[in-house]
C-alpha cells in the first residue's frame, strides 16, 4: 500500500508540472518561463521538477510529446472516420483538421515555435517522424500501392510535404484573417497533393 501511495503521489505531482508547464509554455514560451515559475504554479518544490524531469527542458520535452501525441491522434481519428476508398478525401479531411488544431495557442507556441529552437533542427525533424510524419508516409504509401499516386520516393516527398504544412500553419496562425489564410492554404496544399497523383 505505501508503494502505491507513492506512485500516487508521483502522478500527482507529474500531472500538475506538465498542466502547468502547458499553460505557462503556451502563454509566456520556453524562453519566458523559469523554473521557479513552473514549480509555483504547479505547487511543488524545485527538487519535485529536478526529479521527474531533470530541469525545465526535461519538462518541456514532456510537454511537447504530450500536445504532439494528442494532434496526431485527432488527425488519425478524423481520417479514419473517412471512407478509405477515397484516398484523395481522407488527405483533405487530414489537412483540414492539422490546420485547425494549428490555430490552437499550445500548437502553435509550443511545437511549431519553440519546439525546433528548444530541440534543435536535427532532433525536431526526428521528432516530427515519429508523430506527424508519420501519418502523411502512410497515406502516401497507401497511395502508392493502390496505384493513384506516381512511383515517388515516398519518405523523401512525405518529408516535403510536411515542411509545407508546418509552413501553411505559420502562414494561417499569423495571418490577419486566419480563416482566409486557412481555406486559402488548404487549397494550396491540395494543389500540391494533386500534382502526384495519377492522371
Amino acid at each position: 500500500m505505501p508503494r502505491r501511495s507513492q506512485e500516487d503521489r508521483s502522478r500527482t505531482t507529474r500531472a500538475a508540472l506538465e498542466d502547468a508547464g502547458r499553460r505557462l509554455f503556451t502563454e509566456r514560451g520556453f524562453a519566458g518561463t523559469s523554473a521557479e515559475d513552473l514549480v509555483a504554479a504547479a505547487g511543488v518544490t524545485r527538487g519535485a521538477l529536478h526529479h521527474h524531469y531533470g530541469d525545465k527542458r526535461g519538462l518541456f520535452l514532456a510537454v511537447l510529446e504530450q500536445v504532439e501525441v494528442e494532434a496526431s491522434a485527432e488527425i488519425g481519428t478524423a481520417i479514419a472516420a473517412h471512407d478509405s476508398a477515397d484516398l484523395l478525401g481522407g488527405m483533405a479531411i487530414g489537412l483540414a483538421t492539422f490546420l485547425e488544431i494549428c490555430r490552437r495557442p499550445a500548437m502553435l507556441r509550443i511545437v511549431l515555435q519553440d519546439g525546433p529552437t528548444v530541440l534543435g533542427w536535427q532532433a525536431f525533424r526526428e521528432f516530427e517522424a515519429q508523430h506527424g510524419l508519420g501519418l502523411i508516409v502512410d497515406m502516401l504509401e497507401r497511395g502508392r500501392q493502390a496505384g493513384l499516386i506516381v512511383d515517388a520516393p515516398v519518405p523523401m516527398l512525405a518529408q516535403l510535404l510536411m515542411s509545407a504544412l508546418t509552413e501553411a500553419s505559420l502562414m494561417v496562425a499569423n495571418a490577419e484573417d486566419p480563416d482566409l489564410a486557412r481555406a486559402q492554404a488548404q487549397q494550396s496544399l491540395m494543389l500540391l497533393l494533386a500534382g502526384v497523383l495519377r492522371t
